[in-house]
């Protein structure tokens, strides 16, 4: 009973520790959303002279017969989950170097932080410019070594423009994986891996059973914050390509950007805005249940 009263207690005490930033989230997250939603029943644009007309759900009829969402639905999908599993990958194996003892240690981890440290759109100029098909870096690296007889429009062909903002977002991010992974590395103790080894253990069956299991909730953090994160990427293409060339990568948020701020068509806006962020969310849901029924079958 009174085992009883003084979880009650914890929980109360909890709720109101909690509170204050629960208000914020709500204040910061909800009341867009539940705005956005409500400005979505209306058409304000340029034909109503920005004037609220409420019309229902048309704005969400019109959005299920509007061929370029879903073209930039689908090059949305394409950039975030090559993103994040390249991003995935090379940070697993960095954050494996990292946690290595080595000399120059803190220097190299310090350096390897720097792409993640740089503001997306100054590191979006600069990657646009190594693309730059007359005086970029990388046609300039393969004729000079032969490997091409002419200069390649990067930023000009669809599939290679989508190639060449996936490698800068990759660039720019893979360290801050890296560092959520190296952190989970760091907390592992390394007598298990002693014992491991005496039982005859390889390296690879060492990471297969220890790494990957005692690492999977730092794995799926970064997942799901990078899977948010490339989901609404905006800066980094919008200085890039423009979502050019013919759309090849536009984005669902510089769709929105484009139907708010260039043609100033609210009420869809908005519509897209709760659409996006309603799909997002499922994404997400899923992407955790996928983790984290895989974390249990680890165990």
């Amino acid at each position: 009973m009174q085992l009883n009263k003084m979880r009650q207690r914890e929980q109360k005490t909890g709720w109101i520790l909690v509170a204050p930033a629960l208000i914020i989230l709500l204040l910061v997250f909800a009341y867009p959303i539940l705005r956005a939603f409500w400005l979505s029943l209306f058409t304000q644009n340029l034909g109503t002279e920005l004037k609220l007309v409420f019309s229902g759900f048309a704005n969400y009829s019109r959005m299920l017969g509007d061929g370029r969402f879903w073209q930039t639905l689908g090059n949305t999908a394409i950039f975030t989950v090559a993103s994040v599993v390249l991003e995935l990958i090379l940070g697993m194996g960095i954050a494996l170097v990292l946690n290595q003892s080595f000399r120059g240690r803190g220097i190299v981890r310090t350096i390897s932080l720097l792409p993640w440290a740089l503001p997306t759109a100054l590191m979006g100029v600069a990657w646009a410019w190594i693309f730059n098909d007359q005086y970029g870096v990388i046609n300039d690296i393969l004729l000079r070594l032969g490997l091409i007889q002419n200069s390649i429009s990067w930023l000009g062909d669809p599939t290679l423009a989508m190639m060449a903002v996936i490698t800068a977002d990759v660039w720019k991010t893979t360290p801050f994986v890296s560092l959520l992974l190296l952190a989970g590395l760091q907390s592992i103790s390394g007598d298990l891996y002693e014992a491991h080894a005496i039982d005859g253990a390889s390296s690879w069956q060492s990471f297969r059973q220890i790494t990957l299991p005692l690492l999977m909730p730092q794995i799926v953090i970064s997942v799901l914050f990078r899977f948010a994160q490339a989901f609404g990427i905006f800066d980094l293409i919008q200085v890039m390509t423009g979502g050019g060339p013919a759309g090849a990568t536009e984005t669902v948020s510089i769709y929105i950007y484009s139907t708010v701020m260039r043609y100033l068509d609210f009420g869809y806006g908005a519509a897209l805005v709760v659409c996006t962020f309603l799909l997002l969310v499922a994404a997400v849901a899923i992407a955790a249940y996928l983790l984290s029924r895989s974390r249990a079958s680890q165990f």
